[in-house]
């Protein structure tokens, strides 16, 4: 699993753990909806910008965030 599926992975997982759709994060994250479908799909490069504005809707924080993923191969 490379990283952009990693971020992807985890965005899905705490948008599903809050009771998300893919619609109401992006009208919360002011992302485009098609947008996060893709990064769940691990199939877009995130500008930190992005990633922000997602990680905040979800009540995140980067530390947490990126705690939780697994960077190891």
């Amino acid at each position: 699993m490379n990283i952009k599926e990693k971020f992807g992975f985890k965005v899905k997982e705490l948008r599903e753990q809050k009771g998300f759709s893919i619609e109401f994060l992006a009208n919360i994250s002011n992302v485009d909806r098609t947008y996060i479908s893709d990064i769940e799909k691990g199939k877009r490069n995130v500008s930190i910008e992005i990633i922000e504005k997602i990680i905040l809707a979800l009540d995140s924080d980067f530390a947490t965030f990126f705690n939780e993923l697994n960077f190891k191969k």
